[in-house]
């Protein structure tokens, strides 16, 4: 299915990777938020699970591998063009994500869709869009009552 001027919304999963309190952002290399630092994620292959897609979809932007443990958001992501046609229309579910045992957070290297990635505390997140930063805080404070809990 094409992204851009889609038949239907496309679903796509975002990855909160949560490190000592710092999350994994990358550099999107692709449109949308091209150029722009962003949630490691992209769209769900037919027959894949939620699960499974933001696995493969952090390894695959970050080589890291991680383990979601819960879901934070879903929302629609709908970007129009001038004419008010629809241009990208995603259903997106954003899951909290914990470091596969064995991972460490220095093993971070781009790929496929990045073109950058680092490691951001809550007070790093100047230029990463509103909704993106909105998500990031609802997965530390998520984070902090699973420790708190745990």
């Amino acid at each position: 299915m094409k992204r851009e001027y889609p038949d239907a919304p496309i679903v796509g999963v975002g990855a909160v990777v949560v490190y000592e309190g710092r999350v994994l952002l990358i550099e999107r290399a692709n449109e949308p938020l091209k150029g722009e630092w962003s949630l490691p994620g992209g769209a769900l292959e037919l027959g894949e699970t939620l699960e499974a897609g933001v696995v493969r979809e952090v390894e695959e932007e970050t080589g890291l591998r991680v383990k979601p443990v819960g879901v934070v958001k879903a929302f629609d992501r709908i970007s129009r063009d001038a004419d008010e046609r629809v241009r990208y229309h995603f259903v997106l579910v954003d899951f909290l994500c914990q470091l596969s045992e064995g991972q460490s957070a220095d093993g971070v290297r781009c790929a496929s869709d990045a073109v950058g990635a680092r490691w951001a505390g809550p007070e790093d997140l100047e230029g990463v869009r509103d909704f993106t930063v909105q998500v990031i805080q609802e997965a530390l404070a998520m984070d902090e009552e699973m420790r708190r809990d745990g």
